[in-house]
């Protein structure tokens, strides 16, 4: 009998390294996306958010309808070492987020002599107790009658009247201001105290007893004190009832607050305007049943994430974003352009346009809609950044109706055209957001109340600009570049406002000017590249703490965070193409940590936060940061060493 030949098995080489890595990240991304066609995961903030959602729920009564006894094992599960909680991960804890913490898990049952609330006790007197804390925490306080209202600034309700014409309206302040305070004009005019079961008081956290507390705001000696007389003039009509178009302001609040509300149920896509919007319908009689109040408090529930253990709250939620930068990284490290998974994410991206006008275009009145937002819902508060982006990720990628992609890129850009500012460059929400006094009033005291351009959201749109045949005109870009110019600090680096920190705005900038800048500006690009060379860490990486925000000396300092380190390669390697001339060695060892610490999944880890909502007072953890830009950087790098170096793949 006779026998056939066996036929060899394939011999298949193993993928060199940066190849494997590409390709093992490339397939965790992929297997992470929707069957909508977007990517989306958890926006981490500090413990207050999920505090203020239990606070919430005492108010309404709606507590027992949610899985609360799971927020509090999360919030104990977050208390550190030293009896605090903090603001982001390895800060040593904060005064203003232990003191929401402990108040909520009070309001949780926990008892105050429970031994890791007296730890806590000692942690938050230690920092000066309750009298030191934000005025976010004190009217949260206030609200379940923990603190005297006595000592919150006034806000009279008649500013919601001011004429569009006048030197301020509501509309200059920032969005996310604006969206958190018109409702707050209603509670802090009523000034509700509300009893919850059970009832707590925290009185020990008062470092000079409660009965000693002076409830005067603090004064700094400088001209800032003027707005506390004003604010002891406006406390005086208050107690009188003096105050003037009273009732025509709250009504005027209460049409704004309800005209806002997104058919979801949000307002404006993050947790301070939701929580303040339902806190200001409380405190007009609004019943739990309402169907306003029903869909507000879905859309509170739909940033909760839940397991099997916790039940913590998002601060906003970021698919837009985490979609467009998943489909860039994809692009750039070699997936077809018309890939499945692509073709998916651009058509949804282009399903979430927005094409209603929101509150942009009060002070922008030749703008048309076009523009894309941060969350799932958010009609009146696209911003220009995820704009940018967008239109980027969509050029990026080859989709089955091509018009149809070109037109909505077309309107993003027009619309991004009339966002821009006066000095030259972009802010994320509005145009000319910038009357900074308003960072000094009482009420202020997080420094977050206007949205002035910053250089990273005006180095996307110059990227965007040098990445597709899209133009915001010729003199919009020479006004731009010279106002890029006037952001470069001493040391060769950009401030990042978006981003934690100086790497981050470094690296945007560079991507940037790489592809629009003219020739002799080529100078500034080196000085930024020996900027990054020198705050390279011995591992290879990058890395940089939120504190730099706080203190300049700590700029590009901080240990390793696969994210930071994907910024600087981005930078890096831009800048080399621009100028011919490349880091190479930095760019190397950049890219070795990367690969050396990537995990066998294709993921990398990532404690450290690397997003700013408000420096130096709030910072968040984009759980995708540290999987996508890791790849988009190896993906650029692998074109280096192909296009640049002509490495070939297989010894490389």
């Amino acid at each position: 009998m006779q026998t056939q030949d066996r036929i060899p098995e394939t011999l298949t080489a193993p993928l060199p390294p940066l190849d494997a890595a590409i390709q093992a990240s490339q397939n965790y991304l992929l297997s992470q996306q929707y069957a909508e066609g977007y990517w989306w995961s958890e926006l981490e903030s500090n413990c207050t958010m999920t505090a203020e959602v239990v606070l919430l729920h005492k108010i309404w009564g709606t507590d027992s309808t949610r899985p609360l006894a799971k927020a509090k094992t999360f919030l104990q599960s977050q208390q550190r070492e030293h009896g605090g909680w903090e603001l982001f991960y390895g800060d040593g804890g904060d005064l203003s987020t232990s003191v929401e913490t402990y108040t909520a898990l009070r309001l949780l049952g926990v008892a105050a002599d429970d031994p890791d609330m007296e730890r806590a006790k000692e942690f938050i007197l230690s920092r000066g107790g309750i009298s030191k804390t934000r005025i976010f925490t004190k009217l949260h306080l206030a609200l379940i009658g923990c603190y005297e209202w006595q000592g919150i600034p006034s806000l009279p309700p008649w500013v919601m009247l001011l004429p569009e014409w006048g030197p301020f309206t509501i509309y200059e302040m920032s969005s996310w201001a604006r969206s958190s305070t018109v409702p707050l004009l209603i509670v802090m005019d009523r000034k509700p105290v509300y009893v919850t079961d059970p009832g707590v008081n925290v009185d020990e956290l008062y470092v000079e007893g409660r009965a000693n507390v002076n409830w005067s705001l603090p004064r700094k000696g400088d001209w800032t004190d003027l707005f506390l007389e004003l604010d002891n003039v406006f406390k005086f009509c208050e107690e009188w009832n003096l105050t003037p178009l009273r009732d025509e302001g709250l009504a005027a609040a209460e049409k704004w607050v309800l005209e806002r509300q997104e058919a979801s149920g949000d307002w404006g896509g993050i947790i301070p305007a939701m929580l303040n919007s339902l806190l200001a319908l409380r405190a007009l009689g609004y019943n739990a049943h309402d169907p306003i109040v029903q869909r507000g408090l879905a859309s509170v529930d739909r940033f909760a994430i839940e397991t099997e253990d916790w039940y913590r709250v998002q601060p906003c939620v970021s698919p837009v974003w985490d979609t467009a930068l998943v489909m860039r990284a994809l692009v750039d490290s070699g997936l077809s352009p018309d890939h499945p998974a692509l073709v998916s994410g651009g058509n949804w991206l282009i399903e979430k346009q927005i094409l209603d006008y929101g509150d942009w275009a009060v002070k922008n009145k030749i703008g048309k809609p076009g523009a894309w937002a941060f969350e799932f819902e958010n009609r009146f508060y696209p911003d220009v950044d995820d704009t940018a982006v967008v239109v980027m990720a969509l050029e990026a990628v080859k989709l089955p109706d091509e018009k149809l992609k070109q037109e909505a890129m077309q309107r993003a850009v027009d619309w991004i055209a009339t966002m821009q500012c006066k000095p030259g460059g972009w802010a994320a929400f509005d145009i000319d957001n910038d009357q900074d006094w308003l960072n000094d009033i009482p009420y202020g005291d997080l420094r977050a109340m206007i949205d002035p351009n910053t250089a990273d959201v005006t180095a996307r749109v110059l990227e965007m600009i040098g990445r597709t045949d899209m133009t915001t005109g010729e003199a919009s870009v020479d006004k731009a570049l010279a106002y890029l110019r006037t952001e470069q600090e001493q040391e060769g680096c950009w401030y990042g406002r978006w981003g934690v920190n100086y790497v981050y705005g470094t690296s945007g900038v560079l991507a940037a000017l790489a592809l629009v800048a003219p020739p002799y500006d080529r100078w500034r690009l080196r000085r930024a590249v020996k900027w990054l060379e020198s705050v390279q860490n011995p591992d290879g990486g990058w890395g940089e703490t939120c504190q730099s925000y706080k203190d300049p000396s700590l700029k590009g300092q901080g240990p390793s965070t696969p994210s930071q380190t994907a910024w600087a390669l981005i930078g890096l390697l831009a800048a080399g193409e621009a100028v011919g001339e490349y880091a190479t060695e930095a760019i190397k060892r950049g890219a070795e940590h990367l690969l050396t610490t990537q995990r066998a999944d294709g993921t990398w880890n990532e404690d450290y936060f690397t997003g700013t909502g408000f420096p130096c007072h709030f910072y968040l953890k984009y759980h995708l940061y540290q999987q996508h830009f890791p790849l988009t950087a190896l993906g650029r790098y692998r074109h280096y060493q192909q296009t640049v170096l002509n490495l070939d793949p297989v010894t490389a």
